[in-house]
């Protein structure tokens, strides 16, 4: 085959470089691309991916790589490749458009528009000659019709601009005191209670559920709700979705049992699954949970940091193009790498044959933490276990290894940072301060400009694309916790300089709410996030730093701005607690009255550090006292650890 460049030969991201080779003439996204269509009068196709999307690879095998389909889409399209990581503000418009249409929507995302980026039809993945005869349908469409195609791509463009829109405030009145109650009530049923997680396929974890029912089971003495969450906690990290041998989640697993992973891992995800791990480590103290915090760790370490000092976006799925080659076992590999050790090792990891997946391969999975096994079986110890796992671990790193998107989020680095504080706290290694540390100067060297403006990626030495909300609103989040945690003035300062610019330029007054683009965007429609996802909305993450840097600064102003938030989306969100659990978890937080420690920096004082939550903000001060404020009342100042330790329990 004749050997193609396009212009993506000039673009750092590793997805747009995937498709430099392509005979389609791929552009990437710019103003020039949609003045190029309506000088030519051809329609726009936006497609959209990341590299470790399984199927964009699938698709761009059996179409883009095609040099009949190339010809077509060349011929009558300008074809824009976008890469989601870098541009979600592209992706969400364009992503909301397919859903409206559709009803669903996914990656690979491929959208039609007009030349003005209005759109007119789209889907996700489309074999051949599905997609050429889409091709073919929407050409000849938009030759012989062109104002019905325009009409209607300007009332679908109106749809997306509406969708998701709070246009004005609702009135601040108290929170029902039930709604919680309710929210977890309704939930119930799709809680799965013998696998974990939900009771449908694909299981993704999603952290910020987690991290709610934590919560609200504790604070509310729960103990179905407090069960659930281990089991999940445990049925994930001895399923498939983890990887056993070098750390870090799978973004989801195929199936009921978190056996079989989609092999691609995230950063996103093992940031905030940190956090999650963490804090119910710190309740539990259950090792099985320490375990994944520190091979998650190493896993951070030793594969995804750059020389810069941020951490990398993802792992593809695929290697030598097959979806996780680089991960399975066949018995005899195993056999021939742990000798005498294999049976029992099998039996561990592979109970009842359950770890069998396809053509006599098996992923690793386990029934039973390291404790139980080896009570059980009391010829294996802890150090045999991991000599093993090290014998395999250094066995797999000679297979050709999944490709490494080697872009540097700011939003999935500040992620990281934020569960790095808490394995932290639970832990007190002072391996993830380190880290986190690191992350954090990479991120105060980098991604910001003096005008307290974020950038959104760093790849190759360079840093670009200017920040969308949820770079600031995780930033914020991450720095505000670094602040709790270490006493350092400059963390606080720098969220709180960071807040003061999102509301500048995200906030919209007449609805109290943010918009995900700055107010200088370029796109046919502003975007608000509202419900929580694998990543929670960049509102709701917002509303709970301004309840946070509203005690850390005494801004009044701030908790105010954070009650309109919670008000504009409280009424039915007890439908879909799924959707908002990160604004359940700040309702949670205003009605249990979030607690205000002021503790002097010095070193006696440090047992409190590592008990910030959002339950319990911690505040420093130069005097030599301490004290403990809620709901508009103060403690008497006091002057020993202990007193304060007395207080809080009796609060």
């Amino acid at each position: 085959m004749e050997q193609y460049t396009n212009k993506l030969i000039h673009e750092s991201s590793l997805y747009l470089q995937q498709h430099a080779h392509n005979p389609v003439n791929w552009v990437p996204w710019s103003k020039e691309a949609f003045e190029k269509a309506e000088k030519e009068q051809k329609l726009v196709l936006v497609s959209v991916g990341y590299s470790a999307c399984h199927w964009c690879h699938v698709m761009e095998h059996e179409c883009f790589e095609d040099e009949e389909v190339a010809a077509l889409m060349n011929k009558h399209f300008v074809c824009i490749k976008v890469d989601r990581e870098e541009r979600p503000d592209v992706d969400q418009v364009y992503m909301t458009a397919v859903q409206l249409m559709t009803q669903r929507g996914g990656w690979p995302l491929n959208c039609f528009t007009i030349p003005n980026g209005q759109p007119i039809y789209g889907g996700t993945y489309f074999p051949k000659e599905q997609w050429m005869h889409v091709l073919k349908s929407l050409e000849h469409t938009y030759k012989t019709d062109p104002e019905k195609v325009v009409e209607y791509a300007k009332e679908l463009s109106d749809g997306v601009q509406q969708s998701d829109l709070i246009a004005v405030a609702e009135p601040v009145k108290p929170f029902p005191e039930d709604k919680l109650w309710e929210l977890v009530r309704r939930w119930q049923p799709r809680m799965d209670t013998v696998e974990g997680g939900p009771t449908t396929a694909p299981k993704f974890p999603l952290p910020s559920n987690l991290e709610f029912l934590l919560h609200y089971g504790i604070l509310e003495q729960k103990e179905d709700i407090q069960t659930y969450v281990n089991l999940t906690l445990r049925k994930m990290a001895l399923g498939g979705i983890y990887d056993q041998l070098g750390g870090g989640f799978s973004r989801y697993s195929v199936d009921l049992l978190w056996k079989i992973p989609h092999f691609e891992k995230m950063l996103y995800d093992n940031g905030q699954l940190l956090s999650v791990y963490a804090q119910a480590y710190s309740q539990t103290k259950e090792p099985e949970y320490k375990r994944v915090l520190d091979q998650t760790l190493q896993w951070l370490e030793r594969e995804m940091q750059s020389k810069d000092g941020g951490l990398f976006a993802a792992q593809d799925a695929d290697s030598e193009g097959v979806e996780g080659k680089y991960y399975v076992w066949t018995k005899e590999e195993v056999e021939s790498a742990l000798g005498e050790n294999a049976s029992w090792f099998w039996k561990f990891y592979n109970p009842g044959n359950k770890g069998y997946w396809e053509h006599q391969q098996w992923v690793l999975v386990r029934n039973e933490t390291w404790e139980e096994f080896c009570k059980a079986n009391p010829a294996v110890d802890e150090v045999k276990i991991r000599t093993q796992i090290d014998t395999l671990l250094h066995l797999r790193k000679k297979r050709i290894a999944p490709v490494t998107d080697t872009k540097c989020l700011t939003a999935w680095n500040s992620l990281t940072i934020t569960g790095l504080l808490e394995a932290f706290k639970a832990t007190e290694d002072h391996s993830y301060l380190k880290l986190a540390l690191q992350v954090a100067k990479w991120l105060r060297k980098y991604q910001v400009n003096s005008d307290f403006q974020l950038f959104h990626t760093r790849q190759n030495g360079r840093s670009f694309i200017t920040g969308f909300l949820d770079d600031y609103a995780t930033t914020i989040q991450a720095f505000s916790s670094l602040y709790q945690i270490t006493g350092d003035e400059e963390s606080l300062n720098f969220a709180q300089e960071l807040c003061v610019y999102t509301l500048k330029h995200f906030y919209n007054e007449q609805s109290g709410m943010f918009y995900f683009t700055a107010d200088d965007h370029d796109l046919i429609a502003r975007k608000m996030e509202i419900n929580d996802n694998v990543i929670p909305a960049t509102n709701s993450i917002m509303a709970n730093n301004l309840l946070t840097l509203s005690l850390l600064t005494d801004n009044l102003d701030y908790e105010a701005k954070s009650k309109q938030l919670l008000q504009n989306v409280i009424d039915g969100m007890e439908q879909y607690g799924s959707g908002y659990s990160n604004w359940a978890l700040l309702l949670l937080r205003f009605q249990k009255e979030v607690r205000l420690l002021t503790i002097p920096k010095t070193a006696d004082w440090n047992i409190f550090r590592k008990q910030s939550s959002p339950f319990l903000v911690i505040r420093y001060t130069d005097e030599a006292e301490a004290t403990v404020c809620a709901a508009g009342l103060c403690s008497i100042p006091m002057m020993h650890v202990r007193e304060v330790e007395d207080y809080l329990e009796n609060l």
